[in-house]
């Protein structure tokens, strides 16, 4: 049971629950994308303490996301209560339900080769039907139900973003830039690869060989030939067109990786050069070279040629 503090708490609560197999778990996914901070299977004697935590970070924590598992069945009859405690106190309180048709949560079920949580050993819709019954007080308090029946993975990150999005603190599309060597292989994570190889490689000049594309000197080697130039332009002009079409359908982050033949000087140099460029379009870009360490490394353990004596 929540206690009642005076203090005006200025939170905003999306309680999501519903059947299993009906896509609560990819509802608060989408959630935390938008900004909010979700909890999954939050226990029911930590909701007091929880609440009281949020309230006193309430300049970081604002809009709140929680996932309401009906394996919890004894919070169920006081979660109402608790709920109208908090609208009491200030904050808005939405109580997000999810439901699918039993055939269509039998073939969820059936895909994943998961038994339903409730009767692990009894067939699915045994469980299913015995979830429905414990569930039906909640769905009546429901504010929203959404029936997922119909909808794909993206159908229902598209519903939440329209209902949703406006009030998480959304961030823009993450970048991330891999830098990479192929001859160590092409990285199996990533949406992109861009090759590099075609650039004047540093490698062959022994004072360059040493160093790393971070360095001014090997930067200024591979980046001042018209070649270099021009892709960088043509670079600029193709992410500014395209990055607002992956945008819009609601990718939280997108991976591209640039290689060369080890991933130490060519693909680290041009990287140097997108990581601004992306910044100065609006948005977040995180930097990983893969082989930079790699090549190093290789370069290293080659054994020394000893002359005869």
């Amino acid at each position: 049971m929540i206690k009642s503090p005076t203090a005006h708490l200025d939170l905003q609560f999306v309680i999501v629950t519903g059947t299993s197999g009906s896509g609560k778990s990819q509802a608060l996914k989408c959630l935390e994308d938008l900004g909010f901070f979700c909890v999954d299977n939050l226990l029911p004697a930590l909701f007091q303490k929880f609440t009281e935590l949020c309230a006193q970070r309430e300049g970081e924590v604002h809009n709140i996301a929680l996932g309401i598992d009906v394996r919890e069945r004894g919070f169920f009859g006081e979660l109402i209560e608790n709920l109208q405690l908090l609208k009491g106190q200030g904050c808005q309180v939405e109580l997000l339900f999810f439901e699918a048709r039993d055939e269509i949560l039998i073939r969820r079920f059936s895909e994943s080769r998961r038994p339903h949580p409730l009767l692990p050993q009894q067939p699915v819709i045994e469980g299913i039907q015995l979830e429905r019954k414990r569930l039906f007080a909640l769905r009546r308090q429901a504010d929203t139900i959404v029936d997922t029946s119909e909808l794909t993975v993206h159908d229902l990150k598209e519903w939440i973003n329209q209902h949703y999005a406006g009030r998480g603190h959304q961030q823009s599309m993450k970048i991330v830039l891999v830098t990479f060597g192929y001859k160590y292989g092409v990285p199996y994570d990533v949406d992109l690869v861009f090759d590099a190889r075609f650039l004047r490689n540093p490698h062959f000049v022994p004072e360059l060989k040493p160093l790393t594309g971070k360095d001014d000197q090997v930067q200024r080697y591979v980046l001042e030939t018209r070649e270099a130039q021009r892709f960088l332009q043509l670079l600029h002009e193709w992410f500014a067109f395209l990055l607002p079409l992956i945008e819009r359908e609601n990718r939280s982050y997108l991976t591209i990786a640039i290689g060369c033949t080890g991933g130490r000087h060519r693909s680290v140099a041009i990287v140097t050069q997108l990581k601004p460029m992306f910044e100065k379009l609006g948005y977040q870009v995180i930097v990983r070279h893969r082989d930079i360490s790699a090549s190093e490394t290789s370069t290293q353990s080659l054994p020394a040629f000893i002359p005869e004596s």
